[in-house]
């Protein structure tokens, strides 16, 4: 989804905050930045120590710095008011409502995504009655400068002195809570309000003798259509393996109105959804005996679960147990040392932001999609293949996220593979944008085709052994390709019409399919290029007629680009375009930064006439990853190419956190240029990514930001749904890739690196531009591209040695990089 811009905001006529002053604590900076410096001199570096939770915390970036496992069900953070929808947010001015067990990361949903079951600590000096309760009234700020994290390990401090930790488990935690001395420690934990305003009814039970609070409800979706709702349940145990005693319990109702009720000593709570509307609150309000005069420390242990709240408390039992706060602590950082260790560094040569950013975006790139895998409803329920959750989008992870996943974790990346598939056994289509266990809007057709695509031309040799048949993959594959889903707005693409015209024509009659008919030009194009996933993979299976096939269908980007359309005085650009073949003008500009029309709708909205989603004409218009080649023709030639290419970002039409663009900074490289792609991706990096909290271009996208950034530090860029990496000048001087599935690492040198070429622009006479590149001792065919197979299949060393001489570099010195066109990726490796 668009980053700098969120979705639901544009959806539902939110204003979006101006970039705040960050509040997390400024000794988390001092403790990386030791961490750092510490590494230089150790040989098995604490990776962990080097990840800031709340970079994209700020400037729209919708991360979340809760505590979690590597895509970890459970994610402990703090709800905050106003638009935050990973709970969290780093502006000082907001309120904090509890904190709860439930989120994701990096997603622009709605008003937030989760926020379910949210539990606040409160000081109630007159008792049980006086305690605040409703959302409004227990609201507080923050004391500043407190805000906490590291992986695996989350903490805030009210403004009344009451510290709250978290550390996870797969499906639970511990929360800890520590009291100003001599106070009465109270707990407010909440049945209806979450993050998105969608409870549809539920229960909440009070068993004193065991100290737990059961509780469960229906839920809706933060980015699908508001009539679908998700079941999620959670286990409070309060008595610390006995170590803690209850004081008083019960349970409260309120409104916005006047209602704030209280009954103690009541244990049970059975609502509805309110038909008339609005959130009718409630929940449990709870207190403890404490020694006067103490300071006292209350540990919570949650359990949370997507099937019941009997299985909610087994996943506490099972995975906390009797487990201390530390230990679950340890346990969680051990997992994401073994997870980050994946890419090691040479971090003594590193530039110490470098450093931060590169493990910071690793961090992130792990946080999502969900494994909910046992915890499967609807019509996954019971199901026996890997279940994930928090999809959302496909559009926008296949560029980057699952390529780097590719990378180093192919056993993760199968499994997702697998839950993608099982999407298409239970609904007939693979999920394209799943949340909240339900689906979720389409943005560019079924983006899941150039996932699974990736994950079968990458591995096809060990498919079998990770658990994918690939057959049933290219099954899945085809039915996203040939069959019309009778609802496209959640699920597979608007077919028909695109196979009848060559296109996704505007304002066609369909009496065969429901949808929202925007869209058409970037549909098109991003439909072309599933197209060109599934042509793929057919090649890998030794389809033959369907490689010529799909072949064909991947070159339809074509058939929405009109030539006679002139901006800025460059010709040719796509457009949407009519059933009879005639073109609809849409001015390129149009949804652009340099658009001027605050109030034209750019997404998913009904009356975005523009044809492309979150995107103009001018940024869709290098979209065609798998036949750059042929673009430049469209767009008049190499030196015409270039010529607009620099303009587009000179003139201010680019934007960083928008995934149409991710690839567009190395275009060069088609034109035979690589070296002004170098240049391009500096700027790029030191213009849209920092190491503070607005350290993101705007939304993180489930870590599309964070894994793009990922390749840019490294030197390298994906193709989708392909083995082929472009090459670029590496941030850093050397670094090393495991990949424990295949047993093998690939350890990357840069030779003549100068720490002085790593910021925005590259001072003349730095040697920063590519000279050569062996793979093996053995040159590369073209210091522009390699190939998976070749290096990081294969493992061993790659050598990148630069040069000052940014004219000599700016030659790939044999092959461009792949288009269908030229004889591209004409057969499978």
């Amino acid at each position: 989804m668009l980053s700098s811009h969120s979705l639901a905001a544009l959806l539902l006529g939110l204003s979006l905050p101006w970039s705040t002053s960050a509040q997390p604590s400024p000794q988390l900076q001092k403790r990386i930045s030791a961490a750092i410096k510490a590494a230089a001199h150790q040989t098995n570096p604490d990776y962990t120590a080097f990840v800031n939770p709340f970079i994209g915390t700020d400037n729209d970036g919708d991360v979340c710095p809760g505590a979690s496992l590597p895509f970890g069900m459970v994610k402990f953070s703090t709800d905050l008011t106003g638009y935050a929808p990973a709970g969290y947010v780093a502006n000082p001015k907001e309120k904090i409502r509890g904190i709860s067990p439930l989120h994701d990361s990096g997603t622009g949903s709605s008003l937030g995504t989760y926020g379910n079951f949210e539990i606040m600590p409160l000081l109630c000096p007159k008792g049980f009655d006086t305690c605040t309760t409703t959302l409004a009234a227990r609201q507080r700020l923050r004391k500043l400068n407190t805000d906490d994290a590291s992986p695996g390990y989350f903490a805030q401090t009210l403004d009344n002195d009451i510290k709250m930790e978290a550390t996870p488990t797969r499906r639970a935690g511990l929360e800890r809570f520590t009291f100003p001395a001599g106070s009465k420690p109270y707990f407010v934990l909440d049945l209806a309000n979450d993050l998105p305003v969608s409870f549809a009814g539920g229960t909440l039970d009070i068993n004193p003798d065991k100290g737990r609070i059961t509780i469960g409800g229906r839920y809706g979706s933060s980015f699908g259509p508001g009539r679908f709702n998700y079941q999620a349940f959670a286990c409070y145990d309060l008595l610390n393996g006995g170590k803690q005693k209850l004081s008083e319990y019960g349970v409260w109702t309120g409104d916005t109105f006047g209602l704030d009720a209280k009954g103690l000593g009541q244990t049970h709570l059975n609502l509805t959804l309110n038909l008339i509307g609005g959130v009718y609150q409630s929940g449990a309000l709870f207190s403890y005996d404490v020694t006067p005069k103490a300071k006292p420390q209350i540990i919570i242990r949650v359990g949370v679960s997507f099937r019941s709240v009997e299985q909610a408390c087994a996943n506490a039992e099972t995975e906390v147990g009797s487990a201390t706060f530390e230990e679950i602590l340890a346990r969680a950082k051990a997992e994401w040392q073994e997870k980050l260790s994946k890419v090691e560094i040479d971090v003594a040569g590193t530039p110490a932001n470098v450093t931060e950013m590169l493990y910071s975006s690793l961090y992130r790139a792990s946080l999502t999609p969900n494994n909910a895998t046992g915890e499967t409803q609807g019509v996954f329920e019971d199901t026996s293949a890997f279940y994930f959750d928090s999809l959302y989008c496909s559009w926008d992870t296949f560029r980057t996220f699952y390529p780097l996943l590719a990378l180093h974790s192919p056993v993760e990346f199968a499994q997702i593979v697998d839950s993608y598939i099982d999407g298409w056994r239970k609904n007939g289509w693979m999920p394209e944008c799943r949340a909240n266990n339900l689906p979720g809007w389409t943005q560019g057709g079924s983006s899941a085709d150039n996932i699974v695509s990736h994950f079968a031309v990458n591995y096809h040799n060990e498919a079998e052994r990770l658990g994918i048949n690939l057959e049933e993959l290219y099954s899945a594959l085809l039915a996203d390709g040939e069959l019309n889903p009778p609802e496209w707005n959640i699920e597979g693409r608007q077919i028909n019409v695109y196979k009848q015209f060559g296109y996704v024509p505007f304002a066609v009659l369909d009496v065969s399919s429901t949808g929202r008919q925007t869209r058409e030009g970037s549909r098109t194009l991003e439909y072309a290029f599933e197209d060109f996933g599934i042509r793929q993979v057919a090649q890998l299976l030794g389809k033959a007629d369907d490689v010529q096939k799909y072949t064909n269908r991947s070159l339809f980007y074509r058939n929405v680009w009109d030539p006679t359309v002139v901006s800025d005085g460059f010709k040719g650009f796509p457009q949407k375009r009519y059933s009879n073949g005639t073109f609809a003008f849409n001015n390129p500009v149009d949804c652009s930064p340099n658009d001027h029309n605050s109030s034209r709708a750019c997404s998913l909205q009904g009356s975005n006439m523009n044809g492309f989603y979150e995107s103009s004409s001018w940024e869709y218009s290098w979209f065609a990853p798998h036949d750059t080649a042929h673009l430049i023709e469209l767009m008049g030639g190499n030196v015409t190419f270039v010529k607009r290419l620099d303009h587009f970002f000179d003139a201010g039409y680019y934007l960083a956190g928008n995934e149409p663009s991710f690839q567009t900074p190395i275009g060069y490289h088609y034109a035979n240029h690589p070296a002004k792609s170098v240049d391009r991706v500096r700027e790029v990096v030191f213009t849209n990514f920092d190491i503070t909290a607005a350290g993101l271009p705007g939304n993180d996208d489930q870590a599309a930001m964070a894994s793009l950034l990922s390749f840019h530090l490294l030197g390298l860029y994906p193709i989708p749904s392909t083995t082929q990496f472009l090459i670029l000048s590496p941030f850093i001087p050397k670094y090393t890739i495991h990949n424990s599935f295949l047993n093998v690492s690939t350890t990357v040198t840069t030779l003549n690196y100068d720490a002085k070429s790593v910021q925005k622009t590259i001072p003349p006479g730095t040697a920063a531009y590519v000279q050569n590149v062996t793979v093996n001792g053995v040159p590369s065919p073209s210091r522009c591209h390699f190939d998976f197979y070749d290096v990081f299949r294969t493992g061993g060393e790659v050598v990148i040695t630069l040069t000052a001489d940014k004219t000599a570099a700016d030659d790939c010195l044999g092959s461009l990089p792949e288009s269908i066109s030229t004889g591209g990726f004409a057969k499978a490796r």
